[in-house]
């Protein structure tokens, strides 16, 4: 069974997309600006230590979005970010006595690995704020003549006042938030709620020569320089986790409107929700607080997908380890009915799938289609495997044969685990049950789990 993309050709976007758009607080039918292109940037990582698994919902919610609009439409141009220059930067590598840019290559490497892994689709250009300064400086001085800027002691600030609908994104009362802000703000702002494009760098900290003195950029004039560089001044979709929603989203709005006033910026706001641990939110104080690459080592990638899908991405996810288990063995049961009755075709995308999907990315009601095409599969029947494999391709699963799912990954040679096998046999044939038993448990121990059935007796990972 080939692990390659299913080669299911694109198809016309029927039934039409519905999206939650954020901005709006309903779900909405997506419309693109051009339907040949459909446009989408997605906040990335800052790349100071490993991206835990809160920042992954975001990115998985991404992927689900990037594969369905691929086999809706000719062609999508998806924006990812990185962000190579910030404070917690700044801050981990001297915590590390280590250099910035190695800090954030290593890490930046990480987090590709943890996502390739995850099969998460690379995006179409993944930009690095450190390359795109220039960008910003011109965005910056366009704010300022239009008089959305102001300077003052180094620093450059987003006047919130000068943007009457700031705030919208959010569904937060500029009034309102400026009346709560605290009384200790810095005192060269002019409101409370006005945001850095430019701060003044040390001599010991990263910095670019500027019209305003040596410096660095503020977080949120990043990701609109990037967004208008790569997608224009206005596209389809903006998305990331819903933590972002204020101030970082709402900042990006407001000063790329003013920016580009005959633009709309982002038509369609997509937000993932929060993700708990063991019911309580993730941190290290807790001893709850996990990163892909922990929670890999432990369990197969798909395995966590699955647990991903498995909640819509609007909602709050509560991970556990329990779950995961569950989750590996729903994938165990996914990957025996494709072992059973092994795909022979790419069909077409199985229309409750896309169905489900379309609406609003309904991941559990698309894996509910893949679990009733499963018992078919069980039974032999080749068109529910058939719908199985191109419904999980569609999904992010299936990157691997059943025999590796089962089999692979272990320290232990497949030829030594087989010998194994005959050997307790034979001693089961000589009633040699203790020395039988001996054997079960040792490989037991390895992580290798033997199953007796009428064919036999076949072994996984356990």
């Amino acid at each position: 069974m080939s692990t390659q993309k299913s080669n299911t050709a694109p198809i016309s976007p029927r039934p039409g997309l519905r999206l939650h758009n954020s901005h709006q607080r309903t779900t909405v039918p997506f419309t693109p600006d051009d339907a040949s292109n459909v446009r989408l940037y997605f906040c990335g990582p800052t790349v100071y230590d490993r991206v835990h698994l809160g920042n992954l919902r975001s990115m998985l919610s991404a992927d689900v979005l990037v594969r369905l609009l691929k086999a809706l439409y000719p062609q999508v141009t998806y924006v990812r970010n990185i962000t190579d220059i910030d404070d917690k930067i700044i801050q981990r590598a001297r915590e590390n006595d280590e250099d910035i840019s190695h800090l954030t290559e290593r890490t930046t490497k990480d987090f590709h690995d943890d996502l390739a892994a995850l099969n998460i689709l690379p995006p179409t250009v993944e930009p690095r704020a450190t390359q795109h300064i220039p960008d910003m400086l011109e965005m910056i001085g366009r704010l300022i003549t239009q008089g959305h800027a102001y300077e003052t002691e180094g620093h450059v600030l987003f006047d919130v006042t000068s943007f009457p609908s700031y705030g919208a994104l959010s569904g937060r009362s500029l009034e309102d938030m400026l009346a709560g802000a605290r009384v200790d703000v810095a005192d060269y702002k002019r409101n409370p709620g006005d945001f850095v494009l430019w701060k003044p760098s040390r001599n010991d900290e990263p910095g670019w020569d500027s019209p305003y003195g040596r410096g660095r950029p503020g977080w949120h004039i990043e990701c609109s320089a990037m967004a208008e560089r790569y997608l224009g001044e206005s596209f389809d979709i903006h998305g990331g986790g819903n933590d972002l929603l204020f101030p970082h989203h709402e900042n990006e709005r407001a000063q790329s409107l003013c920016c580009y006033p005959h633009g709309h910026f982002a038509r369609h706001w997509v937000h993932t929700g929060m993700l708990l641990s063991n019911g309580e939110k993730m941190s290290k104080s807790l001893g709850n607080f996990h990163t892909i690459h922990e929670v890999l080592e432990r369990t197969p990638a798909e395995a966590l997908r699955l647990l991903f899908l498995g909640s819509h991405y609007r909602s709050t996810l509560d991970f556990t380890w329990e779950k995961l288990d569950e989750a590996r063995r729903i994938m165990d049961r996914f990957y025996r009915a494709l072992e059973k009755t092994p795909p022979a075709s790419t069909d077409s995308i199985p229309a409750d799938i896309l169905e489900a999907l379309c609406d609003d990315l309904n991941t559990p009601l698309a894996l509910s289609a893949l679990h009733r095409y499963a018992d078919a599969a069980l039974e032999g029947q080749q068109s529910a495997a058939n719908h199985l494999w191109v419904g999980g391709q569609l999904l992010g699963l299936f990157t691997m044969k059943p025999a590796d799912w089962f089999q692979g990954g272990t320290d232990l040679d497949p030829a030594t685990i087989e010998a194994l096998i005959e050997k307790r046999l034979a001693a089961r044939k000589a009633r040699d049950f203790a020395l039988a038993d001996q054997i079960r448990n040792d490989l037991a121990e390895q992580g290798i789990l033997l199953e007796d059935g009428p064919v036999g007796t076949t072994w996984r990972k356990g």
